[in-house]
């Protein structure tokens, strides 16, 4: 009895845990977004460490371009810890502040790219109703 009360529960708990699994995803030009940036054309970014940070040998004659990453608070000083999370050990990383890249990056890049806050435009438009003269 014991047995088949158990495979019942195990058969139903699969189900079950898929219903309450909730993921969050959150894009690149959103606030809350951590990983790789790309600076392209953007303004110049604000910079937490001046000189890129290595973890990792990168090989002799091999050459790697550097990564802008934004990450949380704490990463950037024990990087050796979190690099691998990022796809990042062996690469010159440069961290952005979270400063510039909520109030310069996010603007320009909902601008030229669309997203929350340009009205569905996708041109920087503003919207309207929203405080905006």
């Amino acid at each position: 009895m014991k047995r088949i009360l158990f495979l019942l529960l195990a058969a139903t708990l699969p189900g079950w845990a898929a219903a309450a699994d909730v993921g969050v995803s959150i894009r690149i030009g959103e606030p809350g977004f951590y990983g790789q940036i790309d600076i392209g054309d953007y303004p110049r970014p604000a910079l937490i460490y001046p000189q890129p940070v290595v973890i990792d040998v990168i090989p002799v004659g091999v050459v790697r371009p550097p990564m802008y990453l934004h990450v949380p608070p704490g990463h950037a000083k024990k990087w050796s810890k979190h690099c691998r999370e990022y796809g990042a050990c062996g690469y010159p990383v440069y961290f952005v502040q979270d400063r510039w890249y909520n109030d310069v990056y996010v603007p320009a890049y909902r601008a030229k790219h669309g997203g929350p806050g340009d009205g569905g435009h996708g041109k920087g438009k503003p919207d309207k109703g929203k405080g905006h003269k």
